[in-house]
């Protein structure tokens, strides 16, 4: 974890980046944007984005149950996960009983998502991510990953975005081995393990991420009353790139519903 911002002692924001192999670098902007109660924290889980001083052979074992330990060392704790930060933390029951709130951004309940992201590459193909693609295939190096995923942008931000998200992702730090983890132990299987009734939800997504559909939360059980949606207009797979006010203005009203929970 690492400390971004205060503002009071009120409550502990724990921004949990997706990816998964990509820092949490990633929610810089957002953490700026969010003029909310208490302390802002970024958090990557262990050999993921600048997390890779540790002794464990293999950090992924800890995977995603040690988003408990967080929870557990800060009073008052709301996680906010975007995409597959969203999906670990959704895929940890652990957790009811420890968090005062939880925001989910552009995520899914479950991995119905990963089909349909791949038939948006087959429709949008982009001939360079294509291209990267092969080169990391045939070595699993950084500096590929890097390549790969700035590659990815237009598929992650709007058109008007397009050259703050390229830099963005160039600048992120990237770990392989969390990529290779999840695609073999979690992504293709996912599904939510829990669904908190008890204390406030926010569900927010940019209305044209291609990336991660929200086909997914039509389920009667995912609308329950203490869900706050919001679709952020105008927006892509980091919508708070684009339309920073609006998720600033989301924000606050969680923060509020949270605060009086």
């Amino acid at each position: 974890m690492r400390f971004h911002s205060k503002r009071g002692d009120h409550l502990n924001w724990l921004l949990l980046p997706g990816g998964p192999g990509i820092g949490s670098e990633s929610l810089h902007e957002l953490a700026d944007a969010m003029a909310v109660p208490g302390q802002i924290w970024l958090v990557d889980l262990p050999g993921d984005g600048s997390n890779t001083l540790h002794d464990d052979d293999d950090p992924y074992s800890q995977w995603p149950q040690v988003l408990v330990e967080a929870a557990q060392v800060l009073p008052n704790a709301v996680y906010v996960g975007h995409s597959t930060g969203g999906m670990y933390l959704l895929a940890t029951p652990q957790l009811h009983g420890l968090v005062r709130g939880l925001a989910l951004l552009d995520t899914a309940p479950d991995a119905s998502w990963h089909p349909a992201y791949v038939e948006m590459t087959r429709k949008y193909p982009l001939p360079a991510f294509e291209q990267a693609a092969v080169a990391y295939a045939e070595e699993k190096s950084i500096g590929n990953l890097t390549t790969l995923a700035v590659s990815s942008a237009e598929w992650n931000f709007t058109a008007d975005a397009l050259e703050v998200g390229r830099a963005l992702l160039a600048r992120m730090p990237y770990n392989s081995a969390a990529v290779e983890w999840s695609d073999a132990c979690f992504d293709h299987s996912y599904r939510a393990a829990w669904w908190p009734t008890d204390i406030p939800v926010l569900r927010l997504w940019g209305d044209r991420d291609r990336i991660v559909t929200q086909r997914g939360w039509s389920a009667p059980k995912y609308n329950t009353p203490n869900v706050m949606v919001r679709p952020i207009a105008r927006a892509g797979h980091f919508p708070w790139i684009d339309n920073p006010g609006e998720v600033a203005e989301a924000f606050s009203t969680f923060a509020r519903r949270v605060m009086a929970a």
